[in-house]
């Protein structure tokens, strides 16, 4: 049997034709333009006419979802799906089992499943990527908590709060590429549209002082929500996934500045890397089926 799978990110949408072993056999991604929920319905249902083999769908989605009706209560970047049921919809138009989880907890599923967790009864994982991602793994099991909103590490505070808004003090304000991108737009006087996060990083690789200063910050806010979390949770293993990630020496970078915190746990790449969000979601629906 094979599954299409969907992983919906901030900015592009990852499509896959997955087996039942997790095995990915065919793979595609767009950009979502303007965080339209509208483009991301196409999509999907143009993708699934192209591969009629598949007999459901499984997707990974940020936000608020209800992981057994695939109801979403909050649509994270995609605000369209505030309040929508996915599950439902996709469903009605195309007569197929559907299955609906967070992307955070998919990727939790996916080291679960087949990375390196697999023999793991307490561990987390934390995604980088438009905003901060988390999920949950503590005695034996995903903790999803009583809204499904249990992993939202994006929201814990970087930094005591101020006067200000209080978002702004939040990892998801703080800790992100995004962020990094805005920061040094402004620090050199250019649009954030023109500033991608691997110039950022091959400046800072470079030596350049105020991207060696903003990487530095971004680490070491990361670092600080690493070292609540550690002694919140005391997990075996902290995953890290989302694209940067794919940095070489991201790992090695973020264990540098972790060794002044002296914690006591492994920080480890995610298994998957950016097809985490497609088997987890797989895996999800596999255990949803039987």
């Amino acid at each position: 049997m094979n599954i299409a799978a969907y992983d919906i990110g901030g900015t592009s949408l990852k499509m896959g034709v997955l087996s039942e072993q997790g095995e990915i056999v065919a793979r595609s991604q767009t950009p979502i333009p303007d965080f339209s929920g509208e483009h991301i319905l196409s999509a999907i249902l143009v993708w699934l006419e192209s591969h009629p083999e598949c007999e459901g769908l499984a997707l990974s989605v940020p936000g608020y979802v209800d992981p057994w009706t695939g109801f979403v209560t909050m649509g994270g970047s995609i605000r369209d799906f505030d309040g929508f049921a996915l599950q439902k919809w996709l469903r009605d138009r195309t007569g197929l089992p559907v299955t609906v989880e967070n992307d955070a907890n998919c990727a939790l599923l996916a080291e679960r499943w087949l990375g390196k967790a697999q023999e793991m009864d307490n561990f987390l994982m934390m995604t980088v990527g438009t905003g901060i991602g988390g999920a949950i793994f503590c005695n034996g099991t995903l903790v999803r908590g009583h809204r499904f909103r249990a992993g939202e590490f994006g929201y814990l505070l970087s930094e005591r709060a101020g006067s200000g808004r209080l978002n702004s003090y939040t990892m998801n304000e703080n800790c992100t590429l995004a962020v990094l991108r805005r920061r040094y737009a402004l620090m050199v006087d250019r649009p954030p549209e023109e500033v991608s996060g691997e110039e950022v990083f091959a400046r800072y690789d470079r030596g350049e002082k105020i991207c060696a200063r903003l990487v530095d910050q971004f680490y070491q806010d990361l670092c600080s929500g690493i070292y609540n979390l550690a002694h919140l949770f005391d997990p075996e293993c902290l995953f890290l996934g989302g694209g940067i990630t794919e940095r070489p020496e991201f790992i090695a970078e973020i264990k540098a500045h972790l060794a002044w915190y002296n914690l006591p746990i492994a920080v480890a790449g995610a298994h998957h890397g950016n097809s985490a969000g497609l088997t987890g979601a797989v895996y999800h629906y596999l255990t949803s089926q039987r």
